[in-house]
């Protein structure tokens, strides 16, 4: 059988920003980056921001690979693998001047994609590769294959993981030994006899004519075991999701969770309140979220000083919060408990950049919005877990704010995608809206 011919990749700078070890994900293809990419990746290097931290990644792995060639005939990234190789854009072509006579990044990209294409020396195929939908169709128009960087994205989002499922027409004499001390049956049998798949930290909703009963198959996936409502921090869960969110949220043998559903499931709510019911056993909470400005633009337009800037970013966390502080008369230890757990800053509520570089060691660390974060950027997070940590990850694969992230491509579905079948990890999608009847019928119907 012939061997395929190697394809050369072109390389948009928001590849990198995405995922800076995106150079040795090509496999045995060839990979080119214009200068232009390399100067804009400088106005990127300084700051706290992901973005920031990517940039400089990509630079110190580019540095590694020493050598003149880099801007000659290419260096190679490894046995079996490609050569990365460094071209210099002297302007813009005469088609991209032609058609679209704007001298920026864009167009120096296509215009080197296009410059290699009429190579004659290069025998394979030049395809772009970028984030960016209007620059790929750019490209297309002028004949230059181009696609989107899938190395990090899901095959299905309808196939995700929901981390539930529904037994129906239940024998009735496990259902009522589930009632019975010590509440849990083997699940071996029932497992095999109704073909469920078998997942750790799994949840079932169990029921037939006479009862129902909620339960989880444990991390050994030996024993169902019964889950009741439980009150946390003066919030009680309203269905059952949000009952198997809260064992979760509140399990120390689980240390990671995730949590994804529409706006007003509960996502932020519960999260908050288990993490304030278990405060004990972690020496912080952390809540944290994303900076993505909406229309692309960074937080420097906007007017005032830093924390003024980012006020608006961390609203909704606070208001989650004074919603779990109302549950409580203001003479109350466990209202006032919040106000000194801020003030000794035992609660922290902060964007995700101040929060990177902190030891995350017995820390209880609430990501939300954590769609708008790349799969890069979750390995980023979860890798730097501390002894005794626990991480919480919560958002709505389908209301995404990231530019070049959608719901197959984004760090939320892309963890849910991996984790899954791990013992030290549990999820749940929040699938009924419990804000109120009105915010339930505008979810659905605009």
């Amino acid at each position: 059988m012939k061997k395929a011919q190697p394809k050369t990749f072109v390389i948009d700078t928001n590849v990198i920003l995405h995922d800076p070890t995106c150079i040795h994900h090509f496999q045995e293809n060839n990979i080119i980056i214009p200068l232009a990419v390399i100067e804009e990746l400088d106005h990127f290097k300084r700051g706290n921001q992901v973005i920031n931290l990517n940039a400089r990644e990509f630079a110190r792995t580019l540095d590694s690979i020493t050598g003149n060639e880099i801007f000659n005939g290419g260096v190679s990234l490894g046995k079996g693998r490609g050569k990365v190789r460094i071209v210099i854009t002297k302007g813009l072509s005469k088609e991209i001047h032609d058609v679209f006579r704007d001298d920026n990044v864009d167009h120096r990209v296509l215009s080197a994609a296009v410059d290699e294409s009429k190579n004659e020396k290069a025998k394979s195929k030049i395809i772009l590769v970028s984030k960016d939908v209007n620059l790929r169709m750019k490209a297309k128009a002028l004949g230059i294959p181009a696609e989107d960087y899938t190395t990090d994205r899901i095959s299905s989002v309808e196939e995700l993981y929901s981390g539930k499922s529904v037994l129906e027409n239940f024998d009735d004499d496990p259902l009522q030994r589930l009632y019975q001390q010590p509440y849990e049956i083997p699940a071996k049998q029932i497992l095999k006899k109704l073909k469920v798949e078998a997942v750790p930290n799994k949840y079932f909703i169990m029921r037939n004519t006479i009862r129902s009963v909620l339960s989880v198959l444990n991390q050994d996936l030996e024993k169902f075991k019964r889950i009741d409502k439980e009150v946390v921090y003066g919030i009680k869960p309203r269905n059952a999701e949000q009952t198997f969110a809260v064992n979760a949220l509140c399990n120390p043998e689980i240390p990671l969770v995730s949590m994804t559903g529409k706006a007003g499931t509960g996502k932020t709510l519960l999260a908050l309140a288990c993490a304030l019911q278990v405060r004990k056993n972690y020496r912080q909470i952390y809540i944290a979220r994303p900076i993505v400005p909406l229309s692309n633009k960074d937080i420097g337009y906007l007017p005032g000083d830093v924390e003024s800037k980012l006020a608006p970013y961390m609203q909704p966390l606070w208001d989650n919060l004074k919603v779990i502080q109302d549950q409580f008369p203001e003479t109350d230890k466990n209202h006032q408990l919040i106000n000194n757990m801020i003030k000794e800053e035992k609660l922290v509520i902060e964007p995700l950049s101040y929060i990177r570089g902190r030891s995350l060691q017995r820390i209880y660390f609430i990501v939300d919005e954590a769609q708008n974060l790349t799969p890069h950027e979750i390995k980023t997070i979860i890798t730097r877990a501390g002894e005794g940590a626990k991480i919480v990850l919560t958002g709505d694969i389908y209301q995404i704010d990231h530019p070049y992230l959608d719901s197959q491509s984004n760090g939320l579905s892309y963890l849910i995608d991996h984790f899954k079948g791990q013992r030290l990890y549990a999820h749940i999608n929040l699938e009924k809206g419990e804000r109120s009847e009105l915010a339930e019928l505008a979810s659905n119907l605009l």
